[in-house]
């Protein structure tokens, strides 16, 4: 899967500084002999490759300067594989925990959009939330098809596109572990803003670059991934939110849950190491359990004012 040639140079995505204010950040790591449907698979065993980044010297934000264009990223991710429907399971249980003391700010539960929905696993949780009308948007066809099928009629394929929907129509917009991977987060979070209703809420799942074991693990970290078009700290995942007019903005970080033998995949091992614990790892009663750990993911929220 080899995607178009790079030429534009762009602003940072975040503040709009030029590249003359910006250093460099992560070098380019690609190798194309490696790139298939899996390196746009979600949570995919790590693959520590990566376009070249810089980090922007007024907001922080870490950005591939070079892009590929949005049609190549979108037809990256239609043809993409899909073998993680169990972890999604685990990933929404998480995002609902956090979320949950955040809903009680918004005025009613009626309709939901999640923007990179997978499977639908957190709408069925957004569901039993009380939302009574569910919209997940989802490029993957690989991703919609592992969906159970009650799940499917609330899936749309395709990117998001604000055109598809009617201004203000929506109390809660989700977007979890997607900012990365799209080419303008901020051109999504304006969008998220005038479909919502007034005091509807907006809210973002995205790595934290500088959460302490992103740092220990530098290139080593599973968020150097050649999917990412720019990479969030905190505060640039809630500057995001102020930048374009959102009120009350706020966040915190919180623990993922997952089975042991998931969160051996993602360790910096050897492949053969690695594959070989893992096997035992699944075939014990140890990989049952869930194993809790905060490895530097970030939600943010903010409130569309009233």
């Amino acid at each position: 899967m080899r995607q178009e040639a790079i030429f534009a140079t762009r602003p940072c995505p975040l503040c709009g500084a030029g590249r003359d204010q910006a250093e460099p950040f992560l070098s380019d790591t690609r190798d194309e002999s490696r790139v298939s449907t899996s390196s746009f698979a979600s949570r995919k065993i790590p693959e520590y490759m990566s376009h070249a980044m810089v980090r922007c010297g007024s907001c922080d934000l870490a950005y591939v300067d070079r892009p590929p264009s949005v049609a190549s990223l979108a037809a990256s991710y239609h043809a993409a594989d899909y073998d993680s429907a169990e972890e999604a399971e685990d990933a929404a249980d998480a995002y609902a925990r956090a979320l949950t003391p955040v809903l009680g700010r918004l005025d009613s539960c009626g309709a939901a959009l999640e923007i990179g929905t997978g499977t639908g696993a957190f709408l069925e949780r957004l569901k039993g939330f009380g939302f009574t009308q569910l919209i997940g948007i989802e490029p993957s066809i690989a991703a919609i098809d592992a969906a159970p099928p009650h799940r499917r009629p609330w899936i749309h394929e395709g990117i998001f596109q604000e055109a598809d929907f009617a201004p203000e129509s929506f109390d809660l917009i989700c977007c979890f572990m997607t900012l990365e991977h799209v080419q303008d987060p901020g051109a999504l979070v304006a969008s998220a803003r005038r479909l919502l209703k007034p005091g509807g809420m907006f809210v973002g799942v995205t790595h934290d670059r500088r959460a302490w074991l992103n740092r220990l693990l530098g290139r080593r970290s599973p968020i150097v991934d050649i999917e990412h078009m720019q990479l969030f700290s905190a505060e640039s995942a809630k500057y995001l939110l102020e930048h374009h007019g959102y009120a009350s903005v706020d966040g915190s970080s919180f623990r993922n849950s997952y089975r042991p033998s998931y969160w051996l995949r993602l360790a910096p091992l050897p492949d053969a190491l690695k594959n070989s614990l893992t096997g035992m790892l699944r075939r014990s009663k140890l990989d049952r359990r869930r194993l809790s750990l905060d490895v530097g993911n970030f939600m943010s929220w903010g409130i569309k004012p009233r």
